[in-house]
């Protein structure tokens, strides 16, 4: 990533090469950290639109008290911190956004009860997550080996840093195989989403994703995705798809702020569909497209104005 001027911590902006944690910062050692990603992207009317902020900040909060993490900032100045980086560091043309919530340096025990709690906001400038040929042709995918855990097993609803060690190797098998992205099934063996993004399956002109009980994450873009969708007049169900579903499915997408909406052309071997971007595939693109630049009225107050 190329360095930008600020980073903003506990209140204050530090120059990017001094934000810096002591080695044994107890979240660096067992993951007790929670964070978001949030695009930013260059609005139709000039300035920056920061897409879904006050969502995204409320998951942040959220994740932080099934971690029973007492942050001691609130919401909106965290909301605040965002905007600052964006106009302080002059990405109002476009950026990625990382808050995060961390437990410091203090006790390296387990529990840890006493140790400061951080936050931290950052920004840079980041591209298409799975590639621009990945957005515009699809990409390759591979049933991981690795399971997602059920809900008694992790916390799916929380972004929490300590789980996605499993999304990291899940990503770096899967790369290593020379394939761009990589789909976890359940402990009941249905599929359930990629190792950072959510799963959207179509089939006969019905648009499938896993439900939001079961073992994934309740993304943002997901919901995005679906409002999008219901707004063209298209069926969405929510509930379990089976791996086989997935070779036999007309088209394929994932969602994630990060990865936009980006199509699957195969997957082990079995090409999906005719092994390009469907048209309700390209149909969510577009909107999608729109939508987080401010080019949609009906969906204005999912945006955040910066100058």
């Amino acid at each position: 990533m190329d360095k930008v001027e600020w980073i903003w911590r506990d209140g204050e902006l530090i120059p990017w090469d001094q934000a810096n944690v002591h080695v044994l910062t107890h979240g660096l050692h067992y993951g007790l950290a929670v964070f978001e990603g949030i695009r930013c992207y260059a609005h139709q009317e000039g300035g920056g639109a920061i897409f879904r902020l006050d969502e995204h900040i409320a998951r942040l909060f959220e994740s932080a008290h099934i971690c029973l993490m007492t942050v001691p900032h609130d919401v909106d100045s965290v909301v605040e911190a965002c905007k600052t980086i964006v106009t302080k560091n002059g990405m109002t043309d476009g950026c990625y956004l990382r808050p995060l919530i961390y437990s410091g340096y203090g006790s390296l025990g387990i529990a840890a009860l006493t140790n400061p709690i951080h936050t931290m906001v950052a920004g840079w400038r980041w591209g298409t997550y799975l590639g621009e040929d990945g957005v515009k042709n699809g990409i390759r995918v591979t049933i991981s080996g690795w399971r997602r855990p059920r809900g008694d097993a992790f916390s799916p609803k929380g972004k929490i840093s300590g789980q996605y060690v499993l999304s990291i190797l899940a990503k770096r098998e899967a790369m290593a195989a020379g394939f761009e992205e990589a789909i976890f099934l359940d402990d009941n063996g249905y599929a359930v989403e990629g190792t950072g993004e959510n799963l959207f399956v179509i089939k006969q002109g019905v648009v499938r994703t896993p439900s939001i009980g079961q073992a994934i994450l309740g993304g943002i873009t997901r919901d995005t995705a679906m409002t999008l969708l219901r707004s063209e007049n298209i069926d969405i169900v929510e509930g379990p798809i089976t791996r086989d579903e997935l070779f036999t499915a007309d088209e394929i997408f994932l969602t994630g702020t990060a990865a936009e909406v980006t199509p699957v052309r195969e997957i082990d071997g079995r090409v999906v569909g005719k092994g390009k971007p469907g048209p309700i595939t390209e149909m969510m693109k577009t909107k999608y497209a729109a939508c987080v630049r401010g080019e949609l009225e009906d969906y204005g107050h999912w945006i955040t104005r910066v100058s």
